[in-house]
């Protein structure tokens, strides 16, 4: 498995080895060793979430400030553009996003820690995401960061108007949401 680091280096990018054949293919999808090394660090997943979702639908920016989850999201239909922003205040980073394109077709994960807000945008007419989280969902501690922050200055690869719930709608610019400390 290839890992590449990004701008926030907490955030990987996970690349599977894919074997490929005129049969289809075979790849290890996450691998506790290699994820470990990586990472720098040992979480366990407990659980799973899978959602799917139409072009332009907008998901995010979510957290939970008690309770934290870390998340390890791939796409298994479609192609979407996965966002992190950094909200841990003593780090070099707290306020800086990163951005990448998982598809179906490139297989890449996002490894987003504890800490650090996350959504996406669906570019195909439709998107399947997969994440593992390390902690459960926990409605009462989840907040949503404004997508469209201008402090933030996210480059969202928007053709028209994002699809969002009222809860993303309501989301707190980051000078006024929790954070962690």
């Amino acid at each position: 498995m290839n890992v590449l680091r990004t701008a926030i280096p907490d955030v990987l990018i996970f690349e599977p080895a894919v074997h490929a054949d005129a049969r289809g293919f075979f790849m290890e999808t996450f691998r506790d060793e290699d994820f470990r090394r990586a990472a720098g660090c040992a979480r366990p997943f407990v659980q799973d979430n899978h959602s799917r979702s139409a072009r332009n639908v907008l998901r995010g920016l979510h957290y939970q400030i008690r309770r934290p989850q870390g998340k390890l999201v791939r796409v298994v239909a479609g192609e979407v553009f996965d966002v992190a922003v950094d909200l841990r205040r003593g780090s070099a980073t707290f306020g800086k996003w990163v951005g990448e394109r998982l598809s179906a077709e490139n297989k890449r994960q996002m490894w987003i820690p504890e800490g650090i807000a996350h959504g996406f945008l669906v570019l195909s007419d439709f998107a399947e995401t997969l994440y593992k989280a390390t902690d459960y969902y926990a409605p009462a501690y989840e907040r949503t960061l404004l997508w469209n922050d201008a402090a933030i200055g996210i480059a969202w690869p928007l053709a028209g108007a994002p699809i969002l719930t009222p809860k993303d709608t309501a989301g707190a610019p980051l000078a006024a949401c929790e954070v962690f400390s």
